[in-house]
């Protein structure tokens, strides 16, 4: 008959009830943390999202922009918006940042000591909710970020929610406002390097953010149950949004790393594939506007020329000689630490109330606003304005077509920012873009991008709807404010 050894039993028992008892304590990394503070957060996301939509806005956005041109690995410039080489696919950028931006969100509508952090992640999130919206029409947005919750699967919400419902783009803005004027905690905002905690700058920046939602859907005023004139003139009557530079929401690159422009960190073969449009050369010509020495520099061949090519050149049957063209400014790599990542600006809000007030939206002097907009987009990129500008040649508001005019001196001023000038183009079909050489879209100029091809794996049964009612997928399909 076999002993039973009683004492290495008890050992085993014991040691089993020892682990068990402190194994989540073993197993948790005390230098790997699962909260993070809303500061620092905060920082993050600001950060993140300028720095990575600012380098979307130039590889990418400034293509769809034609501010830019590729000489060569350049199907995105052709249109074949589903070959996303350098840049193109901001889809998680934006999703990453608005899944962290909630996290600041939640912790400000539940930890008192936090609730000053309402009204800058509310506005945060509107901010970044309308550029991805404006990029891909229909998306994910009420049921998304809910991943903790067990939903990995959002339903897309259609754009029009998405702008007027309930906590969408404008609800999140007023709220945001409320939040600010309601706020009498002692703490104050830690993190904050668009506004270094001035909650009334933040304000101002929800007003001018409302002012370019409002115009956005404006054509589509007479569907909706919003006045966008009532609004429009209500927050101009107020007169607290962003009218001066010193009012601007920007952070400033550096010239060395880990903070400067992130075309400074690229190998000189990949910068130097980036050169200036036909399209921009066109203008600046036009403008004779002394921006051009900032945006662009002047070709290798002859230094007192410049030169644009046209946009899409099929790389495989065009040889070009990069000598003659004009590379991208010197304020994109060797001196980044004049350059801006702009999240919104006085120039934008004066030419989206110039726009207003050239169409009846508002009283006001669409002139005044215009000239106004434009003294502060030559202040903002350090460049001293000629005295004859507004007054002699086709910058002279009595010289054109006043709504031509408006968008195409906030196109320029726009430099860096592509996405944005693309998603004003197909809202007014201003400025005047050029075909591109070899297009990939049947000479179709892409009015939305297309979802990225994980969804279709990822979220299917969703995916599937938004496809359908895309065309399947077409980057050719309006977005629903799109009426040009």
């Amino acid at each position: 008959m076999k002993k039973i050894n009683y004492t290495f039993l008890l050992s085993v028992a014991v040691l089993f009830s020892a682990c068990k008892k402190d194994f989540d304590l073993i197993n948790t990394n005390v230098n790997f943390p699962v909260q993070v503070e809303p500061n620092l957060l905060l920082r993050q996301v600001i950060y993140d999202y300028g720095e990575q939509m600012s380098y979307e806005g130039f590889v990418a956005g400034n293509l769809l922009g034609q501010y830019t041109t590729m000489v060569d690995f350049n199907l995105f410039d052709r249109h074949g918006l589903t070959q996303p080489q350098l840049g193109g696919n901001p889809w998680p950028i934006l999703y990453k940042n608005l899944r962290d931006n909630d996290v600041i969100l939640a912790k400000s509508q539940s930890e008192a000591i936090h609730k000053v952090y309402e009204g800058p992640a509310r506005i945060m999130k509107a901010m970044m909710t309308q550029t991805l919206t404006d990029i891909y029409g229909d998306v994910p947005y009420s049921d998304a970020l809910q991943g903790l919750t067990g939903n990995v699967t959002p339903k897309y919400d259609n754009q029009e929610q998405i702008y007027t419902g309930e906590d969408g783009i404008l609800d999140q803005l007023s709220k945001a406002i409320v939040a600010i004027d309601t706020y009498s905690g002692v703490q104050t905002l830690q993190g904050d390097i668009l506004y270094f905690g001035n909650l009334q700058k933040w304000k101002k920046l929800a007003n001018s953010l409302k002012i370019r939602a409002l115009m956005r859907i404006s054509d589509r005023d007479s569907e909706i149950a919003l006045d966008v004139a009532q609004e429009l003139q209500s927050i101009l009557t107020a007169g607290n949004y962003i009218n001066t530079n010193s009012d601007n929401a920007f952070f400033q690159f550096s010239n060395t790393q880990p903070n400067s422009f992130r075309m400074q960190k690229l190998r000189t073969g990949d910068f130097n594939l980036y050169v200036m449009s036909q399209t921009s050369d066109t203008l600046m010509q036009k403008f004779n506007d002394p921006r051009r020495d900032i945006f662009f520099r002047p070709t290798g061949g002859n230094p007192s020329i410049y030169n644009g090519l046209i946009n899409g050149i099929n790389a495989s049957t065009t040889s070009i000689t990069l000598n003659n063209y004009s590379l991208a400014g010197r304020i994109f790599r060797e001196n980044t630490g004049s350059l801006k990542c702009n999240f919104m600006t006085a120039w934008e809000t004066q030419f989206l109330l110039a726009e207003a007030a050239q169409r009846g939206f508002v009283a006001g002097a669409p002139q005044s606003l215009y000239e106004s907009a434009i003294v502060n987009a030559f202040e903002y990129w350090n460049v001293s304005m000629p005295s004859t500008y507004l007054t002699v040649g086709n910058a002279a508001f009595s010289s054109g077509d006043p709504l031509e005019q408006i968008i195409t001196q906030k196109w320029i001023a726009n430099t860096i920012n592509g996405y944005e000038s693309w998603i004003e183009y197909r809202r007014t079909g201003f400025p005047h873009f050029l075909p591109v050489a070899a297009s990939l879209n049947g000479g179709l100029y892409p009015v939305r991008m297309p979802y990225p091809a994980d969804e279709s794996a990822l979220n299917s049964s969703n995916y599937s709807a938004a496809f359908a009612a895309t065309g399947g997928n077409s980057f050719n399909t309006k977005v629903w404010w799109d009426k040009f």
